[in-house]
């Protein structure tokens, strides 16, 4: 594998901006209804990698695990620990998201870890955020949106799909009992956030920091 010069996507020195700050949530935080019966909130600045490689090379399967301590999860599925968060795309590819600002040695290590693979991690942070939806009623608002099945037997904990929603596409992933995430890209985030007020209205919305 050649070598490949890796720079700061994010400098830290410079504060960024979110996909969905032009939208004002951090002033509907505590202004929703009571016991809304969906949650929202936006984990912006996350560090978004793309990396490709052999599935089946199990130097590959190694290296991801030295640089991560992440196993890589097989199809429709992710893995995760604490805030890092590993997904499959597809027979070569995963979604790694990281804290912001860890984006930079993240990848650093993965290349070194994988320096004789033939592999490609790509920094997409600033193309796209995540949307944690959280609440009762959000398998309510997820089938209003999307034509994919997310009933429990179909779409347990810990399964991620790409999916048709909202007339557009993003990534749809079941963290928790009650918890999603939606994978947004960048250029669709207001028509997302216009989307989900109105789908999630007779359920009352809240909007957490």
């Amino acid at each position: 594998m050649s070598n490949v010069n890796v720079y700061p996507q994010r400098p830290a020195d410079i504060a960024g901006q979110s996909p969905l700050h032009h939208a004002g949530l951090h002033e509907l935080v505590g202004k929703g209804r009571k016991n809304a019966g969906i949650t929202l909130r936006e984990k912006k600045l996350l560090g978004h990698l793309v990396i490709r490689g052999d599935a089946k090379d199990t130097a590959f399967c190694g290296g991801v695990h030295k640089a991560l301590g992440l196993e890589l999860p097989v199809a429709l599925t992710l893995v995760a620990d604490g805030d890092t968060s590993l997904q499959w795309l597809g027979p070569d590819e995963w979604l790694l998201i990281v804290p912001g600002g860890t984006e930079f040695e993240v990848e650093r290590r993965l290349r070194e870890a994988l320096a004789d693979q033939h592999i490609s991690v790509v920094n997409v942070s600033g193309g796209q955020t995540l949307l944690e939806l959280s609440g009762p009623k959000v398998r309510e608002l997820l089938m209003k949106s999307s034509s994919y099945d997310v009933h429990p037997s179909n779409f347990p904990v810990g399964k991620a799909v790409g999916s048709v929603f909202a007339k557009s596409q993003l990534v749809i992933r079941h963290t928790g009992e009650d918890t999603w995430e939606l994978v947004i890209r960048r250029s669709f985030a207001d028509y997302f956030w216009l989307w989900l007020q109105d789908a999630s209205a007779e359920y009352g919305l809240a909007v957490e920091a």
